[in-house]
């Protein structure tokens, strides 16, 4: 049994939220950089060269990339041979409250939905953990920015649904949501689970690597064919038309009732932030 003490589960979170708020994965970094060159239009081109422009700032001036920092979202892996000493969940929640406070990162959280008062530290985190083999702890931070979020969709399809009606959802969602994501926008899609876990799938699609397609061959193929959707909206930088509208498009997968097809979309917008770190 392996010890990990609740101080630098505090610290180790606390650090990521403020590096994903400033800096961008560098697969991502990368796509953005290469829409310049894939952009021929007279209005798209100089937007994303502003975007890029921003980037380069951010980590210049050790400051946001966006001013809306987001919602912290955590995933967790834990090995089942770590014992945590000192609570868990108070761990992560001080730790998104000394990287919000100390790195000066906007806090968006209220504490009820309707009786809408600051919590002042953005907390509580979003958690989710899992149960692994071995002795490590794996946390990923995602901040959650919801002028994308708000864009999102979740549709209970059912099992008589085409691959051609998936690929529309996904393109349809994008069209909806216009130039409020900031796009070109990154697609976390879930498929499959019940209506809670399709959500949470496409949540965890976001946080994979926009190099590393899906595993299985089918679904990378369907990635693939959603992005060329979406890419042919035409709805371009910032929404104001363009070749490119995303810069990639993530599945995650999980069983289902035969009776269901959950499919949810998760809007990113170009700086769809996370950092991880294994203790």
């Amino acid at each position: 049994m392996r010890e990990i003490f609740a101080k630098d589960i505090t610290a180790a979170v606390a650090r990521l939220c403020v590096e994903a708020n400033r800096e961008l994965p560098p697969s991502l970094e990368k796509r953005v950089e290469a829409a310049v060159r894939q952009e021929d239009s007279p209005i798209a081109k100089p937007v994303m060269e502003d975007l890029c422009r921003n980037l380069q700032a951010a980590r210049e001036l050790e400051i946001p990339i966006c001013q809306d920092t987001g919602m912290a979202v955590v995933f967790a892996e834990v090995g089942q041979e770590v014992h945590i000493n000192g609570g868990f969940e108070q761990a992560v929640n001080d730790g998104v409250s000394q990287g919000y406070v100390d790195g000066l990162l906007r806090c968006s959280v209220v504490a009820d939905p309707l009786r809408r008062t600051n919590t002042g530290d953005n907390t509580p985190a979003i958690l989710h953990v899992r149960l692994v083999p071995g002795d490590k702890l794996r946390l990923t931070v995602a901040p959650k920015g919801f002028g994308s979020e708000n864009m999102s969709r979740l549709r209970m399809f059912t099992p008589a649904a085409r691959e051609e009606d998936l690929v529309n959802f996904a393109a349809e969602t994008v069209k909806l949501a216009g130039g409020n994501p900031c796009p070109p926008v990154v697609l976390g899609v879930g498929i499959g689970g019940d209506f809670e876990l399709c959500a949470k799938l496409a949540k965890q699609a976001l946080c994979r690597d926009v190099d590393t397609p899906h595993a299985d061959p089918y679904y990378a193929g369907l990635e693939a064919k959603m992005l060329a959707a979406v890419n042919a909206t035409g709805v371009g930088p910032q929404g104001f038309g363009g070749r490119v509208t995303a810069l990639a498009v993530n599945i995650e997968t999980y069983p289902t009732h035969i009776a269901g097809l959950p499919v949810a979309v998760n809007v990113g917008c170009h700086v769809t932030r996370h950092k991880s770190v294994e203790l």
